[in-house]
Formats: C-alpha cells, structure tokens, sequence
C-alpha cells in the first residue's frame, strides 16, 4: 500500500480484539477515502462494513495487514494505521520530506510515482493529478515478492510517449545540418572548448535531445525552458554513453548537466534487485546532496519505477536503510555514509552504470579521496564516469584522469576564473577594522541587498561575528557551520533561500555548489585559503545568470595570495587596492615567477641545429 518513510517506533501491545478492529476500521477508512461516489453511497457502504459480523472475513482482512506489516520490517513491528486524511498529518520539520499535494510531512511515499504524501486523501488527489485512476488496487497492493518489495499497482501505464526503455539520443536533424563552422561560431560565441575524440555537436534546444515526453515536460514544469552552455554540451555527450570532465562557473546549470545522463540511463533497464541503483551521485556536503535528490525528483516525478535514495550523514540512518528496501535507481550521497551503508551490506554497487563526483576538485583532495577510491572499489570497471566542478587545478585534474577513460573535457568560458556576472571589488583592510568595514557595508543602501552571505574561516568567529551584526545593526542575522546539527543546517539554508534572514555568516558550508538564487552579495570577511575556494564563495552571488556583488577583505595575512589575486581578479576589469598592487611581497612573487618561466623556456631539446648556440650562450653566462 504504501512504503513508511521512517521506520515506526514499536506500539504497545494491545487485547487482541481491540487490534483487530482497530485495523478493520483502517481499512474501512481506506475505502471510504477512495471511494469517489456520491455521499449517499458512501454512507450505506461504510455501514453495511461497519455492521459485518463475519469472524472469518475479519481474520481474513487482518492477516493480509500484518503480511504486509512483516514485509516492509524485518522485526515485524506494529506500526501506526496509515493517516486517511490530511488534516490528521503534522507540518514538516526543516529537512522532513514535504507532501507534493498539500505541503504537510511526507511520512509516506506513493508506490506509483514515488513522491511524498502524508495521507490516503493526498495520494488519491496525487493519482489523479497524474492521470492515474485511483482505485482500490491503486492503495491495497498486495506484496508478491519475498524481498519486501512493493508490486506495482494494477493501472493504466503513464503514457510517456517515447517509451522508457526504447530511448536512446540520436542527433535531430536541425544538428546534423548544421555545417562544422556553424558549429565551431556556436561553440565560439558560448565560451565552449571541447577536447577529445568525436566529442558530440551541442544542442541549441532540450527538444533535440528527443526525450520521453514525460521527462521533456518534467523540464519544463521545473524551469528549464533553454538549455545553458555547459548542458548544451554535457548532455549531449553525457547521453552517448562518454567519461566526462566538466569545468563550467558556478551557477552555469552543471547539476541538470549530469543529472539528464543519470535519469536516462536509469530509465534504460529495471532495477536489479532491492538494493542495486544503476546510478550514484556523490557530493562532498549534506546541503548539496539534498538540493540534487531535490532536482532529480523534479525530473523524475510521475515515471513509474523511478526512485531515488539519499544516503547523506547528520540525518538518522534507519529510515535510509528503509528507503533502500525498495528498488532504488539513483543514489545522491556524501562519501563518509555511502560507506557505513556499504559496510553494513545494505547497499551494493555493483550494477551501477554511471557514476557522477561532482565538486570533482574537493572530492579528490585528502580527506576525500581515500574515501571517494574506496567506493570505487565497490563499482564495476564498466561504468559511465561524469566529474564535474567550477575548478579543476591541473593536480586535481590529474588524478581525475585516472578515474576516466578517454574522457571528452569540457570547459566553459575562462578556465578557473572567477563568474563572469559577479562585481568583484577587494578592499584593503586591515584586521581590527574588518567588523567595522562590514558594518558600514550593511548600513550601505547601494550595497545592502539582503539577504547576504559574509564568509568567515572558523566556526567559532562565525558565531561571534553573528552575535555582533546582531547586536550593533539590529538585522535578523543567524551563523552556520558544521558545529550544528543537519536539522538545525537545514532550517537556516530553508530560511536562507524563503528570506527570513537578512545576513548568514557562514564557513565553508554554503561556499558549494548550493543554488542561493536569491543572493546578490556576498562578503568575505575572510579570504579563502586558496583561489579556487575564492572561485566557489564569489560565486554564489550570480546564480542561474543573475548579477551580483562579491566583496573580499584582503590585508598582509593574505600575501601567499598576492599573486594569484592579481593573475586572476585583474583580466576581470576589477580594480585592485594599491597597497596591493605596491605591496614588496607581490614583487617578490612576481620576480620568482619570472626566474621560473625563464629557466622553463631555456630548457630546450638539444639538436644538431642549436647545439653551438647552447654551448655559446653557456659560456657567456660563466663569464
């Protein structure tokens, strides 16, 4: 009937009389909820149930309840009567999955489309929603299988036009007959470089890519009438069946990039097994995690057999562990519970297809890539392999090739530079007048656009910090770092993006990938440790193509930066501080990269042509 979200704390045990009918008025409630006749008729039916008196049909009804209780726990415990209406359902905590009808908590999830519902009442509104007849068949699904799956319930299939399994991406004919110059100008005027072999045309429209008409119109509904010059690119290549490695700026729509490769290939072949996904997504935090599992059920919403499992730490582990029971397709997960969870046995990557990092460059320094090497232990070598990130330094991008095999590389606009639709101005100021300096910024009304997000490098100045904007400009102002719990994490992010708080103070948390569509500034009251940090917390200001602001203090702490900070904020056309441009330690900097670029270009192949010229040149330097 339906899968509980969470598994039940254990019920007293009661007269046995009493929880027999207990259980026949359930289901009495079940049939009066999808009953959609006239009120008359539903008043004599739930009569004429309510007067039975037939023992055996009694028992009859009961042992099919408890069946299907046994099956969805392995400790058989009783659970609570499934809500007949939504008025009996509480409101979510922050985090809580949310019912698609009415807004309350999804304690259940529909067998049909797997969305979240908090009643039998919304569940019936939902299927019909979906054009989904709802029937009694539709909500009492007897379980045939013995591995505690759900069967599927016995209604008409949801037309998706082209079928699931039957697609695959051929080029439409508008991007066959496009000629290679066309083609190049595209790619030209969009700040698109590929390398690689036959790497694939981009699309202009979603409508080239020939999705199922379910899929194409989940697109749509979500918000994604056109598609952005990295999805142009990446889907494409993405759905051939290519390793990709994706540098595009933050913002520039790279998750709906993978995450159209992922669904289709899901959508490919049936689930194998209870605990085998065909897709994994791995993320380096919990607040990115859960907004992909968000935009993946955006795209899959109404695909029969299309579910998706979040495995991520801070959140408790049962109710994960539950979700897996039912034949997941896509996993979203952070690395550190994906491997509890594979320790436990519970999860088996073994038929995975495609495999996704995203935040690649995070993923693959120490602390996570033992981790991220760990779980690809658990994959089969013949897997799809997409990594994606704002930054890939050449290191990084080192390692990454060797989880690929002859990968197409994508890069959007300038490599590892800075959003090109956020203002980047660097103020010089030293130490004791940074709170200062902010302040006059959030008492600025051609700055001040709330809400703003102020970086900090330690979680202990983010709450002090909190405390002082608090007290001395008197705006609703809340701090965040990896100190507080996932709930309390959740409900400032939700309060974030909804608008209650005028500033966050975050660390690092908020710095990736997270889509804070409604930030126009961002401080940082502390410069990142290195650039490619800076890259990620700038750009949280110019989401999905916005403008905005990004506004870094800088003082002599900073030097190791100096000349990085140049290199790459100065082609930008923002104006730097003098006292860095005429700081001895740029200088300095300057000079040792100069020796070094100088020794690179006199380190030349000797060759027969050159040789006197070399020993020449040797031999004036001795002098």
């Amino acid at each position: 009937m339906f899968m509980p979200r969470a598994l039940k704390v254990k019920r007293p045990v009661q007269a046995p009389g009493h929880g027999l009918s207990k259980k026949i008025k359930t289901d009495q409630e079940d049939c009066d909820q999808i009953n959609l006749q006239a009120s008359t008729q539903k008043d004599e039916a739930w009569e004429d149930l309510k007067t039975q008196t037939d023992k055996g049909e009694h028992l009859t009804e009961t042992a099919k309840c408890e069946s299907a209780a046994q099956s969805s726990s392995d400790d058989a415990e009783e659970e609570e009567p499934v809500k007949s209406f939504k008025k009996s359902q509480r409101w979510p905590e922050p985090g809580e999955p949310v019912c698609v009808m009415c807004g309350r908590y999804g304690e259940y999830i529909c067998d049909a489309t797997d969305n979240d519902v908090c009643s039998l009442e919304c569940k019936a509104n939902h299927l019909l929603q979906m054009g989904i007849k709802p029937g009694h068949d539709a909500f009492n699904v007897k379980d045939k299988n013995t591995d505690g799956r759900t069967s599927q319930p016995h209604h008409p299939a949801v037309n998706l036009g082209t079928s699931e399994a039957g697609y695959s991406y051929r080029e439409d004919p508008f991007i066959s007959g496009l000629t290679d110059e066309q083609v190049e100008r595209i790619r030209l005027e969009l700040g698109i470089k590929t390398e690689g072999k036959d790497v694939r045309r981009p699309i202009v429209e979603f409508e080239h890519c020939g999705f199922p008409s379910l899929l194409s119109g989940n697109l749509k509904k979500a918000g994604y009438e056109a598609p952005t010059p990295v999805q142009m690119q990446m889907v494409p290549v993405g759905l051939t069946g290519r390793d990709v490695i994706a540098s595009a700026d933050t913002g520039s729509g790279k998750t709906i990039a993978f995450l159209l490769p992922v669904v289709v290939r899901a959508l490919e072949e049936a689930a194998h097994g209870v605990c085998s996904p065909l897709g994994l997504i791995l993320t380096p935090t919990r607040e990115l995690a859960i907004q992909i599992e968000r935009q993946a059920k955006e795209l899959v919403m109404g695909i029969p057999n299309m579910r998706t499992a979040l495995l991520v730490g801070g959140m408790p582990l049962p109710p994960q562990l539950h979700r897996l029971k039912s034949s997941i397709k896509i996993v979203i997960a952070t690395p550190g519970r994906l491997i509890e969870i594979l320790k436990q046995k519970a999860l088996k990557l073994d038929k995975v297809k495609i495999l996704v990092v995203d935040e690649v460059d995070t993923m693959l320094k120490m602390g996570f890539q033992q981790q991220v090497l760990e779980v690809l232990e658990h994959v089969t070598e013949e897997h799809q392999t997409l990594l994606a990130s704002a930054t890939i330094p050449a290191g990084t991008e080192d390692l990454a090739a060797r989880l690929v095999h002859d990968p197409v590389r994508i890069a959007i606009g300038e490599k590892n530079q800075p959003c090109a639709n956020v203002r980047q101005i660097l103020l010089w100021v030293e130490e004791p007048s940074k709170k200062k300096k902010l302040f006059e910024i959030l008492n600025d009304n051609k700055l001040f656009q709330p809400p703003v997000v102020v970086f900090v490098d330690c979680k202990l100045g983010a709450d002090l910090l909190c405390e002082a904007v608090a007290k001395v400009t008197g705006l609703t102002t809340v701090a965040i770092h990896s100190d507080k719990n996932q709930r309390e994490r959740n409900r400032i992010l939700k309060g974030l993006l909804d608008g209650d708080f005028e500033v966050v103070i975050s660390t690092g948390v908020l710095g990736r990938g997270l889509d804070l569509v409604n930030v126009r500034l961002v401080v940082n009251f502390d410069m990142p440790n290195t650039m490619d940090e800076y890259v990620h917390q700038v750009g949280r200001a110019g989401r999905l193509g916005h403008r905005g602001t990004a506004i870094t203090f800088l003082n002599n702490n900073n030097k190791r930066l100096f000349l990085e900070v140049v290199n790459r904020v100065k082609p930008t056309g923002s104006i730097l501080p003098p006292q860095l441009l005429n700081s001895p330690y740029l200088f300095e900097q300057q000079k040792r990269e100069s020796q070094k670029n100088k020794m690179q270009h006199d380190d030349i192949l000797v060759t027969k042509n050159n040789l006197l010229d070399i020993i020449k040149k040797h031999d004036r330097r001795k002098k």
